[in-house]
């Protein structure tokens, strides 16, 4: 099919010249004219930038954002050769048609895979390209160059340096603990009483789980963001569970934790595992970024059991709430590795539960999630 632009025919990527002119015998003008530009329409809803150049290298069509992100008019783009409206470099200052050369090569050759390149005003563009032939092995009759932003990458490899720079500080206090009290048991195992040797396994233990806990959390993260996270749901009695964890988390710092739950509360279906790292780290979080007293408060709504935690802290502003389950956020001076809220929330989830912050009696905050109830199971 075939129009007029710029002064110049612009056809279909993928269609043949035959096509082209058989198509073009066959439609009337006006229905050609009309087809085009709804194909054109099309193009410009696309949320990447699109160059497509014909079998000599002259743009043909290029749409919205390849304008906005090239940094030209369409006017001006269509018409000239490919070269000069995709002037996009590499590091060095080499151009992209010049590295790629899309219509040399193999008459095998189909593509060119997406790499970065730079733009003239410095922006980071990803560019990509689709090489369609004559039938056969023919030779290039079209160039569909595609573009994008770079900016997405761009977040994600920060996300990435945050992931690493979070796992170096959150490794390195546990190892150092690990580490300081095994080399005081090898230099000094003689003068040391039970007693003191005693405290110093019981500390390398705690720091040992805490690690594991932490590479837990970490391919857990991983998982959720993949869409890979399994879980192993079965009947789990909420008040043993709880007062498991409660017990773990004193042990490692004796705090003031309060549990209370009525004594016919139904069991839940879950992943026993998965609830206790979801409690484990609310009470972490609690007692992090909170005082004591922590209340861990169960019950049943509907078809939900809800379990609350309620800290006495100073609790999480309203306006800031729903940031608070994105990945590395973080409050206050007392740390943390910004991943536990993002975790609670994606296992969850990941279950058919809710997470919610409210705000504490004592004004500090209240995280409130719910479980499916065993007795839908039944």
């Amino acid at each position: 099919m075939t129009a007029h632009f710029a002064g110049s025919t612009t056809r279909l990527p993928g269609v043949a010249p035959a096509q082209v002119a058989t198509d073009a015998q066959n439609e009337p003008e006006d229905v050609l004219a009309h087809m085009v530009l709804d194909a054109r329409a099309a193009v410009d809803a696309l949320p990447d930038g699109v160059v497509i150049a014909d079998e000599d290298g002259i743009v043909r069509l290029v749409n919205d954002r390849a304008v906005s992100l090239l940094g030209t008019t369409r006017t001006a783009a269509e018409g000239r050769p490919l070269a000069e409206v995709v002037t996009v470099t590499d590091q060095d200052g080499a151009s992209w048609v010049g590295c790629t050369q899309p219509y040399d090569g193999l008459v095998t050759r189909t593509g060119v895979p997406e790499q970065s390149w730079i733009t003239r005003s410095g922006e980071e563009v990803l560019v990509t390209a689709r090489i369609h032939r004559a039938p056969g092995h023919g030779p290039v009759t079209d160039v569909a160059v595609s573009l994008r932003s770079g900016r997405a990458r761009a977040r994600l490899d920060r996300d990435r340096s945050d992931l690493v720079a979070t796992v170096a500080h959150e490794l390195r206090s546990p190892l150092t603990g690990v580490k300081g009290f095994v080399q005081a048991l090898l230099n000094r195992w003689d003068r040391l009483n039970d007693e003191q040797k005693k405290l110093m396994l019981t500390t390398v233990h705690a720091d040992s789980d805490r690690l594991s806990r932490l590479i837990t959390e970490l391919l857990d993260v991983a998982r959720l963001d993949t869409g890979r996270l399994s879980t192993h749901p079965r009947p789990c009695e909420v008040r043993l569970l709880a007062h498991r964890v409660i017990d773990s988390v004193r042990a490692g710092a004796p705090h003031r934790i309060d549990f209370r739950a009525p004594a016919d509360l139904p069991d839940i279906w879950a992943d026993p595992d998965k609830f206790t790292q979801v409690l484990t780290n609310l009470l972490e979080n609690a007692i992090r970024h909170g005082s004591d007293p922590v209340t861990v408060t169960a019950s049943l709504d509907g078809d939900h059991v809800v379990l609350q935690v309620d800290d006495s802290g100073d609790g999480i502003p309203p306006e800031i709430r729903q940031r608070a389950f994105t990945k590395f956020w973080t409050t206050g001076q007392r740390g943390g590795s910004g991943l536990g809220l993002y975790l609670v929330n994606g296992l969850v989830r990941a279950h058919g539960g809710t997470v919610a912050i409210d705000e504490s009696p004592q004004g500090g905050a209240r995280i409130v999630t719910t479980w499916p109830a065993q007795s839908d199971r039944s």
